[in-house]
């Protein structure tokens, strides 16, 4: 007489803040911000809100723990220390924060948010830290570790969040083919402008069609790099 094999249970992972703040990932890059709720957070986790609020206590916190969790990992770069200078670093950096805000449509808003409304949280000082590191690195002196970082930090988040911007624009089927026509819509908007007030535009007017958003962002992190090596080179 056969005998049907019994099924092993399927072991459910227990509910932990880390799997909430993925799966609360996971829904604001499908659905957004405002599909973010406590409700489609259980569904997903199969489990109850009450259970998800022993972990966290609002959505706050919640948008807070989500982008702390990505920005986390985008820093994360080079851990066995191989990066070849504190520049390379700084670029590994910087990369790792342009692809995660194109990556996550949500977190150039939310990192505005958390930056202005509470700089004291852990996005603020993950960011910097890394960076810092980096410029403490290049030899900067002490007394302008916190401006030289600065502006590196607020290039590299200023540019990411624009250009992010430029892809929700888009919209859901923006294709490079569209992104080219609306270039050379800026372009020939650009040439056609006065050519007594607007010299200066009319000139880099052909510069804009086909230009690499990640080329140009890397070329503002070598200038930013090279003024403060400029800026604070030994003996100066």
């Amino acid at each position: 007489m056969a005998t049907r094999s019994r099924r092993p249970e399927r072991r459910q992972e227990p509910l932990s803040r880390e799997r909430i703040v993925g799966a609360a990932v996971e829904l604001l890059d499908t659905v957004g911000e405002r599909g973010l709720t406590f409700r489609a957070l259980a569904e997903r986790l199969s489990t109850g809100p009450g259970a998800i609020y022993w972990h966290i206590t609002g959505k706050a916190e919640l948008l807070a723990a989500a982008t702390d969790a990505v920005v986390a990992a985008a820093v994360t770069v080079d851990p066995a220390g191989t990066a070849d200078s504190p520049e390379d670093a700084v670029r590994a950096v910087a990369l790792g924060l342009f692809d995660a805000t194109e990556a996550h449509p949500w977190l150039a808003t939310q990192l505005a948010t958390q930056l202005s409304r509470t700089p004291w949280g852990t996005v603020a000082p993950r960011i910097f830290e890394s960076l810092g590191r980096q410029v403490r690195a290049m030899g900067v002196p002490e007394t302008d570790w916190f401006t030289a970082s600065s502006a590196l930090m607020h290039y590299i988040l200023g540019a990411a969040g624009q250009n992010a911007a430029n892809s929700a624009s888009a919209g859901p089927s923006g294709h490079d083919v569209d992104r080219d026509e609306f270039l050379d819509t800026v372009s020939t908007a650009w040439e056609r402008l006065d050519p007594d007030e607007y010299p200066f535009t009319r000139a880099v007017a052909d510069q804009v069609r086909g230009h690499d958003d990640r080329e140009q962002f890397l070329s503002g992190i070598a200038l930013v790099l090279a003024g403060i090596t400029a800026l604070h080179r030994p003996g100066r």
